[in-house]
């Protein structure tokens, strides 16, 4: 392998891990405090292998489709317009929902970093962190796009400062807490695959690969990404599990405020706060462009759409980050890898024995995650 195809790789890779690693990673320490270390430990195994075999598949599925698409041109072009019109829906909700996600959690790292001096409830932040992004999606600043993957490095680097400075206060008997019972076991299924789930990314890396002329390093560079997402999830759930044990909180953070205060807890929200305000942007801006390219919408009503209905949907009460995570990973996300499935299934009709199996098993998971959607 030569020094440009390691550029090429790298880049590519960095892509891969920079949509993989993102919002759903502050979902994860709670969710194994409610089910136990070793439970959260088994679905990383079992989701880890899914969501890696059905992003080996839609990669194969790249590489026999023309470029310059994206999933509802791959719906389209493999099973045809009924497809493509489910997965704009299916994008779309998405779209909304993480963006409702991310100003509920952002809200919530923003009133830890401004409250104590302005004071006000942590709804009135979460409003302002979705106005201020709305302006930037209005503004159409694409620069956010590319100071994320940065944004993330960053947001690690000052968790690893945190976790040096609070390393006197890890207790490995912090990982054997679990505050919940049976009715949280399958908790796990929906922030786990929303964590995991990249699948938008790869037709855009298939692309900068052939540009290359390297596209044989796709599927590779699919596996690693998975792999590494997988180290840093689990590195960071026993980090904050560590440290927080049974006060760990919803959005991962805010249990070290349990432990001590000062400069260094703030930077932490700082970061936390950035992290998800420019995925918050860039989820907002491809809501957007798909509203007015896709859709035909009007740029002002597009706009209009992507910034109030989540703003409309956050005072109405959809502010619980965790049953938002869980309803978008276990049936947004599932019913576009079962899509996915199909188009594989339709250029690989021998796989039968492994696409069944999986999309019957990913239906029943739709389901059971709609039914616990409303238990909330």
């Amino acid at each position: 392998m030569t020094s440009r195809d390691v550029k090429t790789s790298i880049y590519s890779l960095s892509v891969m891990i920079s949509t993989t690693i993102g919002i759903g990673i502050f979902s994860l320490p709670y969710v194994a405090v409610k089910v136990g270390i070793m439970a959260t430990l088994v679905y990383f195994i079992i989701l880890g292998a899914l969501v890696t075999i059905i992003h080996l598949m839609f990669g194969e599925l790249a590489l026999k489709t023309p470029d310059y698409m994206r999933l509802p041109g791959f719906a389209k072009y493999h099973l045809g317009s009924a497809a493509e019109v489910a997965i704009f829906a299916i994008i779309i909700v998405s779209a909304i929902g993480s963006m409702v996600a991310f100003a509920s959690i952002g809200g919530e790292f923003l009133y830890d970093t401004a409250g104590a001096w302005f004071g006000g409830p942590q709804l009135l932040y979460s409003a302002i962190y979705l106005l201020c992004g709305s302006l930037l999606i209005f503004l159409g600043i694409d620069l956010v796009e590319k100071i994320e993957f940065w944004g993330l490095i960053a947001f690690f680097l000052s968790m690893a400062v945190i976790v040096f400075k609070a390393s006197p206060f890890f207790n490995w008997n912090n990982l054997l807490a679990n505050t919940g019972g049976w009715g949280d076991i399958f908790l796990p299924y929906g922030p786990i695959l929303f964590s995991l789930w990249a699948a938008s990314s790869i037709p855009e890396v298939e692309e900068m690969l052939g540009r290359k002329r390297k596209k044989k390093f796709l599927l590779p560079i699919i596996w690693i990404s998975s792999m590494i997402a997988l180290a840093v999830y689990l590195i960071f759930i026993v980090s904050v599990v560590g440290f927080t044990g049974v006060v760990t909180t919803e959005s991962a953070l805010d249990g070290f405020g349990q432990i001590f205060r000062g400069g260094l807890l703030e930077i932490v929200f700082l970061f936390g706060l950035v992290t998800t305000f420019t995925s918050f942007v860039i989820f907002g801006l491809t809501l957007k462009k798909i509203l007015h390219y896709d859709l035909k919408i009007s740029k002002t009503l597009s706009w209009a759409i992507t910034a109030f209905l989540p703003l409309i949907l956050l005072f109405a009460g959809l502010n619980n980050f965790i049953a938002i995570i869980s309803f978008i990973g276990g049936v947004t996300l599932g019913l576009e890898g079962i899509i996915i499935l199909m188009m594989y299934q339709k250029t690989r009709p021998d796989r039968k024995v492994l696409t069944y199996p999986l999309g019957l098993a990913m239906f029943a998971a739709v389901f059971y995650e709609i039914v616990y959607f409303f238990k909330f």
